[in-house]
Parts: structure tokens; C-alpha cells; sequence
């Protein structure tokens, strides 16, 4: 049989770029949707499987957002990037002094907890590391935590921000705190599944699937993962109405009565505190204004050409320190709302066969946008005081420093405002090692820059002023003698000592 086409004429459509990209996201989402259902139905309680869904239906909205962005191809657009304005972010020394303790009752304060304290050598959770004085990060906000309850007889409940690497041990060790003057409350953000970056579907077959196929989805899920618990309507009930949040390796962070009131005084939702960056900081993520709204932007959101002017302290002067204020209800209208919608950081892995998989992650930081009256505080560095290493340690342990009810405050005898740049070399990198290499923590009041390279070993009652740069040079070990004081020197594998 053959057609008649004389009189006829058909024209099809040729389909376009975002035909095919529309056609391949709504076959991922399809199938992974499927993927997702079928781990779902592998849970065989009632209780883990109804908090097992409410997870996935978590990610797949993320992963949703994933492939939505990638298929627009959906990026920043640098010219509409401004600096903040003058009300978007507010000097701290602007703020009025605070002094009604008795708003303490209707704070909590929460913890991010999730991470491992590998990076620094120890097994288990960060937050168990010994930081000062025999004390842990844990011990320290304690103890904090306790004295505001004790001092102020208020009921500053204190919570844990767990993932499923730390749930366990934290469990485990908060038991000791049982009898002091404080509630300590623990939830577990997210488990998500990693997927393959080609196939884009779950490297997990099931719940049991190896740890490895799962992840904790950054700390832009708190909002969720604090919903979901229960225990926001928990502390909302119990007449809490703001909540602290911060990182817990972060000793500089610290409840804040000035912040606290200026926030009920504004009747803001969402306070960001920053500081001011250095060199150090070039990284860290920075408030704008975008289209007359506040944003948080990350350099991973910048594109590759700009990513130096982003580095630049000219342009970009101030970094998220990621300590958060945060009204309780405005949380729990955004997420019954639907509202959140966090910027997509995508983090390629490998599973430990090798697979290449990618894992989703939100930033807290990135909630700005949905809260009214949000805006930056610009606080004094020592509000930021993270040990993210070994060099960090050093800093925090050194005589720059005392604790006062797990605060530490600064020792007034240093000159300068700024705290000194300290770089460790890799033999310095686990805090067994760290602590091995030095018979005390040296003087470093007057310090201003410190380099270590190499097999170096300090002597008691060291003293570090100025510059000082230590480099033993492979097969040679250079022993500190006691009471040494290096001033503005180079100390080489010879121990040659030049001034520069």
C-alpha cells in the first residue's frame, strides 16, 4: 500500500536541546522516584520505614532540583551581584547592650555535630577531641551552656545535630553529663543515598547497603531533619521560641545576649554572623545583595572566571562564620510551606570500590532568603575560633588564650588585634603526632607569623615573637632547646639562625 503525498506536506519538528535534556531529566526522575520506593518498601518496621520515607521524599525533592538546574543550565549571574547594603548587614558594635539574662528561657542552642575527627587523626566523633585543658569541644559548651543555666536560673536546653557517624558514640558520651544543670536533646540529620554519576540512580540496594552508599547531606538539612524529629514542635511547646546554631568545633561561638536582644528587639527571623576576611578566608562564603535580596554565596556557586574576584578582599571584605540565629516558628512555616529552596552543592566521591558517585548538599547558611527581616551581623573575629587542624590547636591552646566557664577569652597582654598566622607541616597533622613534637605549648604573645616544615621537636618554655619560619629539610631534625626565644628568624636543618 502506498500514500498519496501529492497533495500533502508534513514537517516534523526537529527536537531541540532542552527537548532532549526536558525528555532525559524526567527519565531520571522517573527512575530514580522507582529506586527510591523500592528502598523504601525494604524497611520492614513501621517507625524506621515512616522516617526512612520522609528522607527519601527530602532527597528526591533535592535530587529533583538537580537535575532541574543542570538541565537549564542554571548559574549565577555575576552582574547582578552587589554589595550588601548598609541594613543587610549591621555592625555588632552598632548593637545595644543587652541586659535582661531572663530572654535566656526562650533560647536553645544546637550544635552541628556530624563530622568525624579523621582530617586531625582520631577516630570517632570531632567534638570528643581534647582541646583544652583535658576539655573536649563537647565539654567546653557544656559547660557554657551550664553556667548560663546556673547563673541566670533559666533552662537553656542544649541540642546535638547528629549524622549516622556520630549518632552512636555521642549517645554514648553525653551520659556523663547526666547530672549537671543541663538538657541535653540529640536528633539525627538525613541519611541520603549517594548515586552513580553516570547512571544516576542509588549505588545502595537496600537499608543494609554498605555505609558507604549513604551520607549526611550537608547542614542545610538541620531544617528538615529538626522538623521531621519532632523536635521543633517539641521546643516550640515547651515556650522555646529562638534557636543558636553553630558549628561545634567553632569555640569562638558562643551565646551572645547583645545579638539575642537586638533580634527580638528587631523582630528579625534570621540573623548570619560574619566577620571580616583575611587571606586566610578567601574561601568562605560571603553575603550579597542579588536582585535587592540578601544571599549567601559560596564559591561554589561562582563561575570560573570570577572565582579570583571572589577571592578578593577589596570586593567581597566579610565571610559567614556559620553561627546562626534563628526564629522557631518562621523554621516551621518555611518547611510546612514548602518554601526552602537551598542552593545545590554537588560533591563528587568515590564509594570505596571505586564507583564515581555524587552526593547532594545543602548549606545552612543558604536559608537567608526565605526569612523575613534576615540580615548579617558583623562580629569581632574572636567569634570565630574553628579547629579545623592541628595549627588551629596550637592557637587555641597556646597562652593567647584562658577558659572561663568553657569561654575562652582572650589574654589582654597581646598587643595586636589580629591572632597570628600558624602553619604546620604534615608532621604536625595528627594531634598524636602534634602532641609528641611539643614538651610545652610555646609562648607565641608576640607572634605574629609561624611556618613548621619537617622533623621538628619544641623544647619547654619556647618563646615565639615576630615572624619565625622552622624548616628541617628531609633527613635532618631540629630539637628546640629549652626555654629558646626565636625572634624574627629562619631556623634551618643546621639550626643556622638568620634574621629576615
Amino acid at each position: 500500500m502506498s500514500l498519496n503525498t501529492s497533495n500533502t506536506s508534513s514537517i516534523k519538528r526537529q527536537p531541540s536541546a532542552t527537548d532532549f535534556k526536558s525528555a532525559t531529566t524526567n527519565v531520571s526522575s522517573r527512575s530514580m522516584k522507582q529506586e527510591l520506593d523500592n528502598l523504601v518498601q525494604s524497611v520492614e518496621d513501621p517507625t524506621k520505614k515512616k522516617q526512612f520515607k520522609a528522607e527519601m521524599d527530602g532527597f528526591y525533592n533535592l535530587f529533583n532540583r538537580f537535575l532541574d538546574e543542570k538541565a537549564r543550565g542554571e548559574k549565577i549571574q555575576w552582574d547582578k551581584i552587589r554589595p550588601p547594603a548598609a541594613e543587610q548587614v549591621r555592625p555588632y558594635s552598632d548593637l545595644p547592650k543587652a541586659s535582661d539574662h531572663s530572654i535566656l528561657d526562650k533560647l536553645a542552642v544546637l550544635k552541628l555535630n556530624g563530622g568525624l575527627g579523621t582530617t586531625m587523626g582520631c577516630v570517632g566523633p570531632k567534638s570528643i577531641i581534647e582541646v583544652r585543658d583535658g576539655m573536649t569541644f563537647l565539654d567546653l559548651s557544656v559547660r557554657q551552656i551550664e553556667h548560663l543555666n546556673s547563673a541566670y536560673n533559666v533552662n537553656v536546653p542544649f541540642i546535638l545535630m547528629n549524622s549516622f557517624n556520630t549518632h552512636e558514640d555521642t549517645k554514648r558520651l553525653i551520659q556523663k553529663y547526666e547530672d549537671h544543670n543541663i538538657q541535653i536533646l540529640t536528633f539525627n540529620q538525613s541519611c541520603y543515598p549517594r548515586f552513580g554519576r553516570e547512571s544516576l540512580l542509588p549505588t545502595a540496594r537496600d537499608l543494609d547497603s554498605p555505609k558507604d552508599n549513604w551520607y549526611p547531606p550537608g547542614h542545610g538539612d538541620i531544617f528538615e531533619a529538626l522538623y521531621n524529629s519532632g523536635l521543633l514542635d517539641e521546643l516550640i511547646n515547651a515556650g522555646k521560641e529562638y534557636i543558636f546554631v553553630s558549628n561545634v568545633d567553632n569555640l569562638g561561638a558562643v551565646v551572645d545576649l547583645n545579638i539575642y536582644q537586638h533580634m527580638i528587639d528587631s523582630q528579625a527571623e534570621y540573623f548570619m554572623e560574619v566577620t571580616d576576611k583575611t587571606k586566610a578566608d578567601v574561601k568562605g562564603g560571603t553575603i550579597i545583595d542579588y536582585e535587592g535580596q540578601a544571599r549567601l554565596l559560596e564559591v561554589a556557586q561562582v563561575p570560573k572566571e570570577h572565582v579570583e574576584e571572589f577571592k578578593s578582599i577589596s570586593k567581597f571584605k566579610i565571610f559567614n562564620t556559620n553561627n546562626l540565629w534563628m526564629n522557631l516558628k518562621a523554621i516551621k512555616r518555611v518547611v510546612e510551606n514548602n518554601q526552602l529552596s537551598l542552593e545545590v552543592i554537588i560533591n563528587n566521591k568515590a564509594l570505596d570500590n571505586g564507583t564515581p558517585v555524587i552526593q547532594l548538599e545543602t548549606a545552612v547558611g543558604a536559608a537567608i532568603k526565605h526569612f523575613k527581616g534576615a540580615a548579617g551581623i558583623n562580629v569581632p573575629r574572636s567569634r570565630f575560633l574553628p579547629v579545623k587542624s592541628c595549627s588551629d590547636l596550637l592557637l587555641i591552646t597556646s597562652d593567647l588564650f584562658s577558659l572561663e566557664h568553657g569561654v575562652l577569652k582572650r589574654n589582654p597582654k597581646r598587643v595586636f588585634d589580629t591572632t597570628p598566622v600558624i602553619k604546620l607541616g604534615d608532621t604536625f597533622k595528627k594531634v598524636a603526632n602534634f602532641q609528641g613534637r611539643f614538651k610545652s605549648i610555646p609562648n607565641v604573645l608576640e607572634l605574629d607569623h609561624l611556618t613548621v616544615s619537617g622533623d621538628v621537636v619544641f623544647g619547654k618554655n619556647v618563646v615565639l615573637k615576630g615572624s619565625v619560619i622552622i624548616v628541617a629539610n628531609e633527613g635532618n631534625r631540629i630539637i628546640l632547646p629549652d626555654n629558646s626565644v626565636i625572634e624574627n628568624k629562619l631556623v634551618t636543618g643546621n639550626l643556622a639562625i638568620i634574621d629576615h
